[in-house]
């Protein structure tokens, strides 16, 4: 009999995720996926808790003073953390199943926007999810203009995030017209909030959303 039945499965910026029943299913759903995330469950239950925890790995603390995250799944393997620049990072998901959340962070994966939104605004897991019915682009883009305007506040100069589509474009105010009214308003602020940025020395750059502290898992 085996130990394990259930396997939960993740593949961020693509927002697949769910929960297999076999090895073999949940095998060709991540193989070959980059940032593929899974792990094996006794009951789907325990399964279904891990991907709305945000499907987290375990991290075991070295003898040397290291750190390394161990994934689940059949397959497990080490992958050693690496140590990120200072600065504030953000990101957007949707993994909870109540709409789009966005999170901000320093590089130790502090939650930070308790510091710059009222506290009525700040979920239990200390991100804000966004009542309206909007895209996880959007989030992605409201995430970064909060991270900028707290860079700007307390003087920091470097800011991160894993969408190339808001960190190359969208926050330069480069963006299409046939994108809804609400997005192309947010990304003319967060162009002037970004120029404000820069001419302070700041600099925003792209990250791999395996990297990012501030990441949710989940992007749909």
């Amino acid at each position: 009999m085996k130990s394990t039945k259930y396997y939960a499965y993740v593949i961020p910026h693509t927002g697949i995720n769910g929960v297999a029943d076999n090895w073999d299913e949940c095998k060709k759903i991540v193989s070959g996926k980059s940032g593929a995330k899974y792990k094996g469950f006794k009951t789907k239950k325990e399964a279904e808790g891990w991907l709305e925890q945000g499907a987290h790995y375990p991290v075991i603390r070295q003898a040397h003073g290291g750190e390394q995250l161990i994934p689940g799944g059949i397959e497990r393997s080490r992958t050693t953390k690496k140590r990120l620049a200072s600065g504030i990072y953000f990101d957007a998901g949707t993994g909870r199943g109540q709409g789009v959340e966005i999170s901000v962070t320093d590089e130790k994966g502090n939650n930070l926007l308790e510091t710059i939104l009222a506290k009525k605004y700040i979920n239990r897991h200390g991100k804000h999810l966004i009542q309206n019915n909007v895209t996880n682009n959007y989030g992605e883009l409201l995430a970064c203009k909060y991270a900028l305007k707290l860079a700007l506040r307390e003087g920091i100069t470097r800011v991160f995030g894993d969408s190339n589509l808001v960190v190359a474009y969208w926050s330069k105010g480069h963006i299409k017209n046939e994108v809804a009214v609400e997005t192309i308003e947010l990304a003319r602020a967060v162009a002037s909030l970004r120029r404000d940025f820069e001419l302070k020395g700041g600099k925003i750059a792209h990250i791999s959303g395996d990297d990012n502290p501030a990441d949710l898992g989940f992007h749909r």
